[in-house]
């Protein structure tokens, strides 16, 4: 992903008050800046998150799990749910709940919420970039498989 096609922000959880935008140079942090900072969530946008429909998507810390949340809309019909579903089960590698997944009537779109934890190159130690990057890489491969 072309960090320059990248838009950031640093947001409260809570009120979803924007703390701070940040630039290219935050995407070097490791991921686990958030276990530091639980207050808060990252917002991103991308040009390559459009080409598969993810307008923009958010992480955080889950609160009671400690695992690292992805939230997002995925611009999917509904008639996929079962193609869609069967993807995460077989391709989300945990125990506990993987994923939530609910269709918004209004907006036309999937609301996705999955345990970045759960995808197999995970490692708590990878950089905001290489989360992005894995959490694209997921999410087309989801995409490829619905239009096939």
């Amino acid at each position: 992903m072309e960090a320059n096609q990248v838009y950031i922000e640093r947001c409260d959880k809570e009120t979803e008050n924007l703390l701070a935008e940040e630039g290219q140079a935050f995407l070097s942090n490791p991921i686990d800046y958030l276990l530091a900072h639980k207050n808060e969530f990252v917002y991103i946008e991308a040009t390559h998150f459009n080409e598969i429909g993810v307008d923009a998507l958010s992480i955080e810390i889950d609160d009671v799990f400690g695992t690292y949340d992805v939230m997002l809309g995925l611009k999917l019909q509904k008639k996929h749910e079962q193609t869609i579903k069967a993807f995460l089960n077989r391709e989300l590698q945990g125990d506990d709940i993987k994923y939530d997944l609910m269709f918004d009537q209004n907006d036309g779109l999937w609301n996705v919420n999955f345990t970045l934890n759960y995808l197999p190159d995970f490692r708590e130690s990878m950089t905001f970039q290489e989360a992005f990057t894995s959490i694209y890489e997921f999410l087309a491969k989801l995409v490829q498989e619905v239009k096939n």
